[in-house]
């Protein structure tokens, strides 16, 4: 399994990737883009420009969007890799653990999810992403992103647990 981090998940969520996934799913929706003005401490207001990424934290909405987001990421990067007990990712908020009965499978699977998050404006943390081997004996897994290399953990602390 590997445990994927997203770089600044909620900031940088793209929001016409997020309502063109809305409408995908029947939702009808007008968007035009958000937009902001700045006002300085004398009062000067900025023209209005235009807000193209990101979700409030703590924004109730923002969460069942975000989430909405990482399920259409995760329904675009699936493969035809053998998961022998029919599940490929878990998905909590910004939070995925990818899942594969090999190596190569694994690794094929975070390329493609890795990719699906580039073209999206996202990029995987390497430095807190990390693969685990759930097996008897201890086995190598060596995951990249690109030309990085992802530590391989004993045991991973997830959702406040350590698996």
């Amino acid at each position: 399994m590997c445990f994927v981090d997203l770089e600044k998940a909620f900031d940088r969520v793209p929001r016409g990737f997020l309502w063109g996934g809305c409408g995908s799913t029947g939702c009808r929706t007008r968007y035009n883009g958000p937009s902001g003005l700045c006002m300085t401490a004398v009062g000067a207001v900025s023209d209005a420009f235009p807000m193209g990424v990101g979700l409030l934290q703590g924004c109730p909405l923002s969460l069942v969007l975000f989430v909405t987001f990482m399920d259409r990421m995760s329904r675009r990067s699936r493969g035809e890799e053998n998961v022998t007990f029919g599940i490929a990712s878990l998905l909590f908020a910004d939070d995925v653990v990818l899942l594969a009965s090999s190596d190569r499978d694994l690794q094929h699977s975070l390329e493609r999810f890795a990719a699906e998050c580039e073209a999206a404006g996202m990029r995987v943390s390497t430095s807190k992403s990390e693969a685990m081997v759930l097996c008897r004996k201890p086995v190598d897994c060596s995951l990249q992103v690109g030309t990085e290399c992802l530590p391989q953990a004993k045991e991973f602390k997830y959702l406040g647990v350590h698996e």
